[in-house]
């Protein structure tokens, strides 16, 4: 009796061992993974879906998306060094805006992203005043203001085509990571996306 009592006080020491063991590794899993969640690149902009001061999601680059040129028949059409111009986008690029990169957004639709070393209320005024529009500010922080250029069709498009702006200067973060090595300025205080109107 005394044998049994004792056998199966061992296989329950065993089986708790088993499963604080199992919790210890599932939690270390975890804390890891959060860890590694926080040294992630920035993204340019807020993903489809994440909330904001006004709740309207903003066009977002989708992350680690390798940089393509258009395939033949895209309505944006780029020189052959891939850098787009005022031409191909159908929109002005502020002065000294330094195109970074480009992600294909589904369904014909491109994202072309800009880093700026101008500030985020210097970026608004310039594009209310040659959009001819007031735009309208989406997120309050970080201040993220969206202009439309362009009528949404859900049944052709993936994002309506606009310009949006994102302030990446606060005081946690000295601006976005210039992704050039040795690049000038080393961050971009502000970054604009350009979604153009395609020819569907």
């Amino acid at each position: 009796m005394k044998n049994s009592h004792r056998d199966s006080e061992i296989q329950r020491n065993r089986c708790l061992r088993v499963f604080v063991s199992l919790w210890l590794i599932l939690l270390c899993v975890l804390s890891s993974l959060r860890v590694l969640d926080a040294f992630q690149t920035p993204q340019p902009f807020p993903r489809p879906g994440q909330s904001g001061q006004t709740g309207r999601p903003v066009p977002a680059a989708p992350p680690q998306a390798p940089p393509q040129t258009p395939a033949a028949g895209d309505a944006t059409r780029l020189p052959p060094d891939g850098t787009p111009t005022e031409a191909t986008l159908g929109v002005p690029i502020f002065p000294g805006a330094q195109f970074i990169t480009s992600y294909d957004a589904g369904r014909g639709q491109r994202y072309y992203i800009f880093g700026s070393p101008a500030t985020f209320v210097e970026l608004v005024a310039y594009y209310r005043t040659v959009l001819k529009q007031k735009g309208e500010l989406v997120y309050d922080m970080p201040a993220t203001h969206e202009f439309d250029i362009g009528k949404f069709n859900e049944d052709t498009m993936a994002f309506a085509p606009g310009v949006t702006i994102k302030d990446f200067q606060s005081d946690i973060s000295q601006g976005y990571p210039n992704p050039k090595p040795g690049g000038q300025p080393a961050r971009f205080p502000t970054l604009i996306q350009i979604v153009p109107v395609t020819g569907r």
